[in-house]
């Protein structure tokens, strides 16, 4: 039997440091040349990820660069679909590296289960003492939650799903992904497909590697948004909402509450902060045991950046989203 013609889509922008290894690791892929093709769209980079992408289209035929006026992930995304000539959709992100298998493991998936959408455990790596910190966090319980993508080790219906391969039949008949949300479309888009009657597999065999962001700055702008934004899906679809999306926004208003309570000079105002500083070095113990002591004396301020941004963020997006619905 033929093997199904995969397009990949890679949204882009100002990816200049990423974008060549992740290009690399597609081209190393086992799946057939001649049944595969590469769509990079790009929001307008200015840091030479254009330049890159454009030198990888002249040596693989198989590779092109679409244009994405809108910037955000889910328009790149629709404008690939747009242009696919692919059976199957295969979403893939900049700041990720694939395993060799990583294309073939996708379509083997997708035709032996019953999964309308899969995709792999999130292996996150960083570069540097506090990036590596953080991305031992990210694939902790107490960091994430029940996000099983983050550290599944083994093949296990979730919610959601790291990127996502798709028949393309799939994404055509849910319409695409939602441009109104410029974060969390991944999220909004599994959400409806699981409406629909769809199931969403992690699959651990399905290997990447995704670099975290360097800094506890740069983490806690990216959760502030991500918080935003998933907020947003929880007005528009409140059933969507899960124990790990409402854990942070409650230990935000806790901790106010608390502040509130010490300013009114009351002495139960420190048990929520007691409560979390115990909680939080108890994971980072446990965590650094299993995974290293170095990482210990950053751990308990990565997992409050991660809390503590995320939720301000949700609390935030709930306000402002509340009263703009669409």
């Amino acid at each position: 039997m033929d093997l199904p013609l995969v397009t990949v889509i890679i949204p882009v922008w100002n990816e200049g440091t990423f974008i060549g290894p992740c290009l690399d690791s597609v081209v190393a892929n086992d799946y057939p040349r001649d049944r595969l093709e590469v769509l990079v769209v790009d929001g307008g980079s200015r840091d030479g990820t254009r330049t890159i992408v454009e030198e990888y289209a002249r040596r693989y035929s198989f590779i092109r660069l679409l244009d994405n006026p809108r910037r955000i992930p889910a328009a790149a995304l629709n404008i690939g679909l747009r242009h696919a000539r692919g059976e199957v959709i295969v979403r893939m992100d900049a700041h990720t590296v694939y395993a060799p298998d990583y294309i073939r493991k996708c379509v083997e998936f997708l035709e032996t289960t019953e999964a309308a959408n899969v995709g792999g455990v999130q292996r996150a790596v960083g570069r540097g003492d506090v990036a590596e910190a953080i991305a031992v966090a990210l694939t902790s319980p107490f960091g994430v939650g029940d996000a099983r993508f983050r550290y599944a080790d083994r093949p296990t219906w979730a919610d959601t799903v790291y990127l996502g391969a798709w028949r393309r039949a799939t994404l055509e008949a849910l319409g695409g992904f939602d441009e109104a949300w410029a974060v969390n479309e991944d999220y909004e888009l599994n959400y409806r497909l699981r409406r629909a009657g769809g199931k969403i597999l992690v699959a651990p065999e399905v290997r990447c590697w995704y670099h975290v962001r360097p800094s506890l700055g740069a983490l806690a702008r990216q959760y502030v948004r991500y918080g935003f934004w998933r907020a947003r899906t929880a007005v528009v679809h409140p059933g969507s909402l899960r124990w790990r999306h409402l854990a942070p926004p409650l230990l935000v208003l806790s901790l106010v509450g608390s502040a509130l309570l010490g300013a009114a000079g009351t002495r139960w105002s420190l048990v929520v902060p007691a409560l979390y500083v115990v909680a939080n070095l108890g994971a980072s113990l446990a965590t650094a045991f299993r995974r290293g002591l170095r990482y210990l004396p950053v751990l308990p301020i990565v997992y409050g950046t991660l809390h503590l941004s995320w939720g301000t963020g949700f609390l935030v997006g709930l306000v402002r989203w509340s009263f703009r619905r669409t």
